[in-house]
């Protein structure tokens, strides 16, 4: 379903809404007519105040007869309001469809000059209201485009509806320094969002006057009768012949001083003297407590007695029909003064913002899906095998399949067999299949999986299957302007290794289609096919695979947990001329001394700040069936002080330092002391006391890691709050234990805008607290801390 109105939105959007722009741009130009034409014609709708008693409508009408004689008075219209000259509207002459428009001086009964430039804006009217063409025509065109905002308006809510819908910022907010498609994507779904409701209020009001089937429906139901309008503009040659000997019309001081009597408070009033003196006054007012500029109350009144032969307060009238009443200020905004009016006003000038991004957006996809297809096309002829390699993608605009297919070209052409799927027609069974698996992965929202890989990933994470034959891939699409860069390229990696799986190179995570990650992900291709027989000659991009790593050297390691249970954890300390630069949280990719093709770097925490002079890590040495692990073994006991070491410094923003004063809690166990114990200095430079660090091991006599660094901190005021607890200690805690014990006092701290950063192993500590947080601060609380930036984790 959500494919099918994808695609009608799109549909209608490109056809329909390339004339919604006409509509809404002569609507924005109509918004402020009045306000214009006053502009333009000063001392015509209003006069400078003076102090006299302003002219009642009998004198209003003797003025303009003795100005116009022969002409009949259709309506006549006054203002309370000082200055305002009274308008009043002749009778169109034989054969004209509108009469002409007289104002007079409200205190002096004079006429003034004529209105001009008023023919400019009842051109653009009709071109909004019939697009030029014959009234009865146009009604019903402009009627179904209507339609069709509403149905670009509905469809473009249910497109865009954010799995967090209760939070207001998905809906209203998205970050303006995004680039290119996210850029346009946001602005064209936030801003939709924003006059979703104007839209509504256009399509409901103009489809009701649009349509007389509609607007005679539902005028019967309100209890609302109008004259049929052909029989009201049908005039037969007979009554036009006697309307030119009709008698003089009556004199309407009666009627005014009757009016006046019963509607002392009046701010607006509209007389409409009949063709008859013998016809009753019709009379619409506005009274000083009117809430929009169609809540008139009626009167008719017998020109001759000055007798009320119909009386209609507004107040009295049913709760339909004063509803239908509201749909013309509601349409232009009047209903809510000045700023309704300004929202609808923006709200239709927004209309060709819609139709240009939607173009934008419409045609890149047409390009992605065109160099999709001549991808697709190469592999036509792919070659088959009996141990294929499987290149899954999961896309939502079309870059992670246009990689995907130009990455299975690649090693087709190399001779190595290629099977390309989306995730959406995959499940995790289905990866059991092959033992060579290949992951293009784009993210979408903050870090979401695409659209079309939301039912893998729920089965993935759901999934028991053992994956231990699996060998695999990442190439994570994403944008590091977004608060969770690579999201499911990340969550799809840890998964793929808790179940078992075998990375055959680290994740390569790609920014906003950076080249140096593509030539990286091009060079592992390279390495693959030639173990399946011969290396392709292209490439993704152009570039060496390392050409963004530079050289350090070993200048010590020391062991930092003699006679500990848990595997020697070392401090290795690098060092190179010139230095680098980095923000607390960075991550370091290491390449091993003894590197071979084939083997891949190891990417590391980094445990201290630039102004130290240099980089030091916390590495754990991982031991194996094999022996050591291949970096942690090199770096913690095999290279020698002085020994080159390839290194590239990776910007981590999920876990880089918040701004300000704010205060920060640190949760971590084991390895992840690195990262946060780069925070910690750089908290304590800038001069931030409120830290609490909660951090757990496993024996307190053998594994007080970075012991002496942290007592000095606490003794200077830098850790005023500090957990450590031991689990294989009497007694003993994990640290979100630790959480649980304390809730009072974390609650405290997240009232007052505490920055929470958790630093360690995903299984076992980072869900734990993960878990524990949710109990303390429920899960909407945890939610909202995630998605605003105050619940950072740097897990592995």
């Amino acid at each position: 379903m959500k494919k099918l109105w994808f695609q009608l939105h799109w549909l209608v959007g490109i056809t329909a809404g390339t004339v919604l722009v006409v509509i809404g741009l002569t609507g924005a130009i109509l918004a402020f007519r009045d306000e214009v034409l006053d502009l333009l014609n000063p001392g015509v709708t209003s006069v400078a105040v003076r102090q006299a008693p302003m002219v009642a409508p009998p004198q209003v009408a003797e003025a303009v007869q003795r100005a116009h004689p022969g002409a009949r008075i259709s309506s006549i219209t006054v203002y309370a309001e000082p200055g305002a000259s009274a308008r009043v509207t002749l009778a169109p002459a034989p054969g004209e469809k509108h009469g002409e428009t007289v104002f007079v001086d409200p205190y002096s009964g004079a006429m003034l000059p004529a209105l001009r430039y008023d023919g400019v804006f009842e051109w653009v009217e009709s071109l909004h209201r019939f697009l030029l063409l014959p009234r009865d025509d146009g009604r019903p065109v402009v009627g179904g485009l209507a339609l069709c905002l509403m149905g670009l308006a509905l469809s473009g809510l249910y497109l865009r509806w954010p799995r967090r819908a209760l939070d207001w910022r998905t809906w209203l907010t998205f970050d303006t320094r995004l680039t290119g498609r996210s850029f346009l994507w946001g602005l064209h779904s936030v801003a939709g969002t924003w006059a979703l409701a104007a839209y509504l209020v256009f399509t409901v009001s103009g489809v009701y006057w649009s349509f007389d089937v509609v607007r005679d429906t539902v005028d019967g139901w309100a209890g609302v009768s109008r004259p049929p309008r052909a029989a009201a503009a049908a005039k037969p040659k007979m009554a036009r012949e006697a309307g030119a000997k009709r008698a003089e019309a009556a004199d309407l001081t009666l009627a005014w001083t009757t009016f006046q009597q019963q509607a002392p408070g009046w701010k607006t009033v509209v007389l409409r003297p009949p063709e008859r003196a013998t016809q009753p006054l019709q009379v619409l007012w506005l009274d000083g407590e009117a809430t929009h500029i169609r809540a008139r109350s009626r009167m008719s009144i017998n020109q001759q007695t000055g007798a009320i032969v119909k009386h209609e307060p507004y107040a009295q009238m049913g709760m339909a029909a004063r509803a239908l009443t509201t749909f013309y200020p509601l349409h232009i905004g009047t209903y809510f003064g000045l700023p309704g009016r300004l929202f609808m006003f923006f709200a239709s000038l927004s209309l060709p913002g819609f139709a240009v991004t939607g173009w934008m957006l419409y045609l890149k996809r047409r390009r992605q899906k065109r160099s999709a297809q001549a991808e697709r096309a190469k592999l036509a002829g792919a070659v088959d095998g009996a141990d294929p390699v499987l290149m899954a993608y999961a896309s939502q605009t079309g870059s992670a399949e246009r990689l995907a297919l130009q990455s299975a070209a690649l090693l087709q052409k190399a001779g190595v067999a290629v099977h390309v799927q989306s995730l959406e027609k995959l499940t995790p069974p289905l990866l059991g299949n092959y033992r060579r698996v290949l992951f293009v992965a784009s993210s979408f929202g903050e870090g979401e999986p695409p659209d079309p890989a939301r039912r893998f990933s729920r089965l993935l994470h759901a999934a028991a299957e053992e994956l231990a034959h699996l060998q695999y891939a990442v190439l994570a699409l994403g944008d590091r302007n977004y608060l969770q860069f690579c999201g499911f390229g990340r969550t799809l990696d840890t998964r793929l290794r808790v179940l078992g799986a075998q990375p055959l190179h680290p994740m390569i995570e790609v920014d906003n289609g950076d080249a140096g990650a593509l030539a990286r992900w091009s060079h592992a291709l390279h390495e693959l096919a030639g173990v399946g027989g011969g290396a392709p000659q292209d490439a993704l991009s152009a570039g060496a695979p390392d050409s963004d790593y530079t050289s350090w050297r070993l200048a010590r390691r020391e062991l930092l947990n003699p006679g500990s249970i848990g595997g020697e954890l070392h401090e290795i300390t690098l060092t190179r001329d010139g230095g680098a630069d980095w923000r607390p949280g960075a991550l370091l990719d290491v390449w091993p001394g003894h590197y071979a093709p084939g083997q891949a770097a190891r990417r590391y925490s980094v445990a201290s700040l630039p102004a130290d002079g240099c980089l030091q890590l916390l590495v754990r040495q991982v031991r194996n069936g094999q022996g050591m692990g291949l970096a942690s073994g090199w770096l913690t006991a095999q290279a020698k002080p002085g020994d080159e070491v390839r290194v590239r410094l990776v910007a981590n923003p999920a876990f880089d330092m918040h701004d300000g004063a704010q205060p920060a809690i640190y949760i971590g166990n084991g390895s992840g002391m690195a990262g946060l114990r780069s925070h910690l200095r750089a908290r304590a430079a800038g001069g931030q006391r409120r830290n609490w660090l909660v951090f757990g091991e496993r024996q307190r006599e053998f594994d007080g890691i970075c012991a002496g660094e942290i007592q000095d901190l606490q003794q200077r005021g830098y850790l005023p709050e500090l957990d450590l607890v031991y689990s294989r200690d009497a007694g003993g805690q994990y640290v979100q234990e630790r959480l649980r014990a304390r809730a009072g006092q974390l609650r405290g701290w997240i009232a007052d805008g505490a920055v929470i950063y958790v630093c360690g192993s995903l299984e076992g500590m980072a869900g734990g607290v993960d878990k524990a947080l949710e109990e303390i601060i429920g899960s909407a609380a945890l939610d909202e801390l995630r998605e605003s930036g105050r619940y950072r984790r740097d897990v592995y």
